[in-house]
């Protein structure tokens, strides 16, 4: 396995590193979070107009066709900015789905590297937690295609989505892997309702009602009855790029941290000239290294390597970066005293976004717990 950025891999960390430090400040944030999406549309398109949201779309389908690393590339440096664009669930999770699902619409893939569509994933119920197999959302044969009726919840970027990658069952029992289709259903169809909130990290997500919704065959992503497998493909990307994510907001926690360490005064002395918080800077160093590792281990292992390979890479990078999220997040907060959980301070902003990454698409323990069943739901 080879660990070292490739030229242009390091090239588009650079540029987005800068693009993003251009383009981000709490008060930007908090401005885009309170608009009608939750976020910039035009910074949305400047993003495809640079080519990052065609970075996952496959070459057949007109894309750049990068893979897991150029994605989690992209991923952490917005981590580090704390951006609110729906970069993962469309740009990685939506593209992802296209091309696992062996989807052959050019026009369509064209909309999402554009940014003119938005895909995000509708798959977790409300008694499902993170299970990837309990399913009761029904899809039933009407014809040529299929009726869907079910709800989805904790959608993220419900509201603003132009299509949804839908789970639903087809066939056998609400905890059954076999018997589980993909159908990628546009927002627009009729039956499809949405009922927005925000998050706790600021974010957008919501509800999604699918009242007999007619959707065609070609809706169908991979093959009927057998989407269990495309469905982990995608997560697994996801939990991948959500990891990087979660590197490079505590990678700005520990700086921000240790630069407060060193100026921030008490009993006459900086608090970085006490060794127990010295300690405390050298152990969040290294749970992120380790998080860093992990997850570029997962990226480039997850190009070449079988299915439940690239789940153990997977869950592996997730549950290493949760464990930094842990502590990383905690010992800011707490090093920071009380204004760390201040509005103010950006401290509590990464603080709550990592703690949301954390318990998106499994937490550590659901991941720790799938490693030590050999992967199995």
């Amino acid at each position: 396995m080879h660990l070292e950025f490739t030229d242009e891999q390091r090239l588009l960390a650079e540029s987005a590193q800068k693009f993003f430090t251009d383009s981000y400040d709490l008060p930007k944030r908090r401005a885009r979070m309170e608009s009608a999406d939750g976020f910039d549309r035009a910074l949305w398109s400047e993003m495809a107009e640079l080519g990052w949201l065609a970075l996952r779309v496959p070459e057949r389908l007109d894309g750049l066709g990068a893979g897991p690393v150029e994605c989690a590339v992209m991923a952490q440096a917005a981590g580090r900015a704390l951006a609110v664009e729906p970069l993962i669930p469309s740009a990685v999770m939506g593209a992802a789905a296209l091309d696992l699902g062996g989807s052959s619409d050019t026009e369509l893939a064209g909309q999402l590297a554009s940014g003119e569509a938005i895909f995000t994933l509708a798959h977790g119920e409300p008694r499902s937690r993170n299970s990837l197999t309990r399913v009761t959302t029904t899809a039933t044969r009407n014809g040529s295609g299929f009726t869907l009726s079910g709800e989805k919840a904790v959608v993220a970027f419900a509201g603003a989505a132009t299509h949804f990658v839908v789970t639903a069952r087809t066939a056998g029992n609400a905890s059954e892997a076999a018997g589980i289709t993909v159908f990628l259903v546009p927002s627009s169809a009729e039956g499809v309702s949405v009922r927005t909130y925000p998050t706790v990290d600021g974010m957008r997500a919501g509800d999604v009602k699918f009242d007999n919704v007619s959707v065609g065959s070609d809706a169908v992503l991979g093959t009927v009855d057998n989407g269990h497998a495309l469905l982990q493909g995608i997560v697994d990307e996801g939990l991948v790029a959500l990891s990087a994510e979660a590197v490079g907001a505590m990678e700005y926690l520990h700086e921000a941290t240790l630069e407060y360490a060193r100026t921030r005064k008490q009993f006459g002395r900086t608090l970085g000239s006490f060794q127990v918080i010295q300690h405390r800077l050298v152990d969040m160093f290294v749970v992120l290294e380790l998080a860093r590792s992990m997850t570029l281990i997962a990226a480039a292992g997850m190009q070449d390597s079988a299915p439940k390979e690239r789940s153990r890479l997977a869950s592996t990078a997730k549950a290493k970066a949760g464990e930094a999220i842990a502590l990383v997040g905690e010992d800011a907060i707490q090093l920071h005293g009380g204004m760390g959980m201040t509005d103010e301070l950006d401290v509590s902003h990464y603080f709550k976004r990592i703690t949301m990454i954390d318990t998106t698409l499994g937490d550590t323990d659901f991941h720790l717990r799938r490693l030590a069943k050999g992967l199995l739901e």
